[in-house]
């Protein structure tokens, strides 16, 4: 059961620069489960899912994005984990 989850936006040169495989590679190293897509205003939405302090890591992490992307906001929402996600996926 995960102890905590946050939702995100990130706003900046998120999309075009790989930034949702960066997001579901980071996940893998973090062992966190959830899901990355694009939205259509040119913003990536983050769905989370693991215990507080990884998640935390995992957002610093996020908050410095791929190497050729840029990060220039990301709000973050700390909710409730759902508990139905087993891994971390790419959403279209």
């Amino acid at each position: 059961m995960a102890e905590s989850a946050a939702h995100m936006i990130a706003h900046g040169r998120v999309q075009g620069v790989g930034f949702r495989f960066f997001a579901r590679e980071q996940a893998s190293v973090y062992g966190v489960t959830g899901w990355v897509k694009n939205l259509y205003d040119g913003t990536v939405e983050i769905y989370v899912e693991g215990e507080k302090d990884v998640l935390k890591d995992f957002i610093e992490r996020i908050r410095r994005g791929p190497i050729f992307g840029h990060v220039s906001e990301l709000s973050v929402d700390w909710i409730e984990p759902t508990d139905k996600y087993t891994n971390f996926s790419i959403q279209f």
